[in-house]
């Protein structure tokens, strides 16, 4: 395999909606760069990129796949994203190696709500950005149209290099405004394509379009201003040098024709990556030293510099093991190296390194800078991990994954299959950080969390797949709480007298409500030793056990102030047991006359959808018991802020989807504790009434 100097990468992400061409983009790559002998097909199922049962299956990305391909003797690493929201968390790995993204438009329905969060993932890492209108042979297609709307959401910065000549069922022609020829290409699917001149009817079209893209690429940059002021416009050579400075520094974002079913326009743009695109050494990295985290220092690519890896995905694969794909940030890379995990300070052998087309891998001796690859069989180490070197133990700063916005309980379908579903829901986890599971001791149940209900569904797909345990996917149980709103004070007496020695406690205990967040405080007033001081942690202990499971429906108690005031002892039968029991009584009977009530968890979710869904959306937030807290545009979206009750988030995102056609999304998180409405609180107590009968009939 050949090897490339850092200045013959480049990184590319491929992003946008679900549905814009992504995939069928990486087949035309790799197709036209003679990786494959014929282009793949979602829906024959027969892509390089889409190669898991799932993604055929379903017919959408997944996970994030790892392609290259040489073109014009520089190595492109091609990453392809899924652009579902339920896979976002594949999109921040992709695009945290990632140097240059293409955000993928579709031609007729233009800026999504998946084209806007994939803007906002390559903006927060830094990624230049190229737009691609794709499916350009779409009936109703409108390019002018959705460079408006590209410029209305992401700025005028946005400028066009190629705009479409026909359109629609039969397009095959497009003008560049670089080298001012009309491309036309051939329908057999090479991607081949003849230059001309560009037809006297939109010759002044594209030579005004062309001077707007000069005048941008000026704009960028005192020096070249200047010259395109005194010169009246800027040679090829400056338009170049500045093109390359602008994108790098995200100065300018051009506007790509495609139509990638049939392989129209990726040529041309595979020429403009390797052109134009920044290679790795082009931009720098933020890290810090592990010995001095208040150390940063800036990575810039060196191929002599200290070896350092990051970890952005790791792939569990039958009869492999674990893929760790990686990005080298400085050093060179060879086949044997050691390096030390900075995460757990393990030293790690990177015994066999390939690179990888979708699931297809080839054996390479070296990686340079920049580059991305795959290692095999780490011994302790997962996505998010930095490898370096013991005299410089450099730290790149994690992915930052989203929250999750959906939550189920598993339920075994076996009895005794504890263990083999933790291991597999942590190996799971370790693939993809999107989803989280814990282990509610309180409510004994394993939570799972994630993205979306799709997201989920997979997950329990793989454990049975991979792990061979069936699980069902069920509502939550929420975790309640129980308070009280007044105050009232009751004795407990605990005596009892057998024969030997007995057992005596009494005490008098005030119930007093602390403002939501107060959590216990326990207050000790004995006067004149009428409780011994020794008995008073007993008390203590016997009122916090009590808290915790619960008075009204066997929820743990919070908020509460309990003052000890008064009591009695006996010197020979009073003992610790004897004052946490006579505790628990005065505090259950305080407890219920006190204006006792249950308490639900509040999340603060806000909503992000097109303005016209905001009426159904509203309107399902109070069917909720939602209320909404704040409203703000954001272009043609509208952002609403709820509290919703946990219990209503249920099954929400999979709602939200439905109402929006798949135009909304959501995030999710804890806000605060508050009182559940009587008529539920009521049905809920006596639910925990019935199941503690049936417990002790048991």
């Amino acid at each position: 395999m050949k090897e490339y100097p850092t200045e013959k990468i480049r990184n590319i992400g491929l992003i946008g909606h679900g549905g814009s061409g992504k995939t069928s983009f990486a087949e035309a790559i790799l197709y036209s760069a003679g990786v494959t002998t014929r282009l793949g097909r979602v829906q024959e199922g027969n892509t390089v990129s889409d190669y898991h049962p799932d993604e055929i299956a379903q017919q959408v990305s997944i996970n994030l796949s790892l392609l290259h391909c040489e073109w014009k003797d520089t190595k492109i690493n091609i990453i392809d994203m899924p652009g579902y929201a339920d896979f976002i968390g594949e999109v921040k790995s992709g695009l945290k190696v990632s140097d240059t993204a293409l955000l993928f438009v579709k031609a007729v329905e233009g800026v999504e709500i998946g084209t806007e969060t994939a803007w906002e993932s390559a903006k927060e890492v830094g990624n230049s950005v190229i737009f691609v209108v794709n499916k350009l042979d779409a009936e109703h297609s409108n390019f002018d149209n959705v460079v408006s709307q590209i410029r209305e959401r992401f700025g005028h910065e946005a400028v066009i290099v190629q705009f479409p000549v026909n359109q629609g069922a039969n397009f095959d022609s497009i003008v560049d405004l670089i080298r001012m020829k009309i491309l036309k290409f051939s329908k057999d699917l090479s991607g081949n394509y003849t230059e001309g001149e560009i037809p006297s009817e939109l010759k002044d079209k594209a030579e005004k379009l062309r001077e707007e893209l000069i005048e941008s690429i000026a704009e960028t940059d005192e020096e070249l201003l200047n010259k395109f002021f005194e010169n009246g416009g800027l040679t090829d050579e400056e338009l170049r040098n500045g093109f390359i400075n602008a994108l790098a520094e995200r100065k300018v974002f051009p506007i790509f024709c495609a139509d990638a079913y049939h392989n129209i326009g990726v040529k041309p743009i595979l020429d403009f990556i390797v052109d134009y695109c920044p290679s790795p050494n082009k931009k720098s990295v933020e890290a810090t030293l592990k010995n001095d985290s208040a150390q940063a220092i800036k990575l810039n690519y060196n191929s002599s510099g200290e070896p350092v890896i990051f970890v952005f995905k790791t792939v569990s694969e039958a009869h492999v093991g674990e893929f760790s794909f990686f990005k080298v940030f400085s050093g060179t890379i060879s086949r044997g190296i050691d390096l030390v995990n900075q995460s757990s300070g393990t030293l790690e052998r990177l015994s066999q390194l390939y690179v990888m087309n979708g699931k297809e891998r080839k054996e390479v001796q070296k990686f340079y800078a920049g580059d991305i690859g795959a290692v095999v069989k780490l011994k302790n180490t997962h996505t998010n991990d930095t490898l370096s070197t013991k005299t410089f133990p450099a730290v790149i700063p994690p992915i930052k994954f989203p929250e999750p916005v959906i939550q189920f309980a598993i339920i075994s379908k076996n009895k005794g299959e504890e263990e083999k579903i933790a291991a597999g829901l942590h190996a799971l986890h370790e693939e993809d950080p999107t989803f989280v599971f814990t282990v509610d001791n309180e409510l004994q149940q394993t939570l799972i969390s994630g993205q979306g209900e799709t997201h989920l569904m997979i997950i329990a797909k793989r454990l049975k797949e991979k792990y061979g345990v069936e699980v069902e996917l069920g509502e939550p149980k929420i975790p309640y709480r129980e308070t009280i709103k007044g105050k009232a004070r009751e004795q407990g007496k605990y005596k009892r007298q057998t024969g030997g020695r007995g057992q005596y406690g009494d005490v008098w205990l005030v119930l007093e409500p602390l403002p939501r967040g107060g959590g216990f405080e326990f207050v000790d007033a004995i006067v004149g030793g009428v409780v011994p001081r020794n008995y008073i942690p007993a008390v203590e202990k016997g009122v916090r056990d009590t808290m915790a499971k619960g008075v009204l429906a066997g929820y743990p108690v919070i908020d509460v102030k309990v003052t000890l005031d008064y009591g009695s002892y006996h010197p020979v039968d009073s003992s610790d047991l004897a004052f946490q029991i006579a505790a628990s009584m005065a505090f259950k009977k305080a407890f219920m006359n006190a204006n006792p009530v249950l308490l639900e968890p509040i999340y603060e979710i806000e909503v992000k959808v097109p303005e016209e869904y905001m009426g159904s959306v509203i309107g399902d937030i109070s069917s909720r018991r939602g209320k909404v807290i704040g409203m703000t545009a954001e272009g043609p979206y509208q952002v609403v802020k709820a509290y919703v009750p946990q219990k209503e988030l249920y099954r929400y995102s999979s709602a939200l989807r439905s109402l929006t056609q798949g135009r909304g999304i959501f995030t999710a998180k804890f806000s605060h504790y508050e009182e559940v409405p009587k008529e539920i609180a009521d049905k809920i107590i006596a639910e925990a009434q019935k199941q503690k009968e049936a417990v002790e009939e048991e």
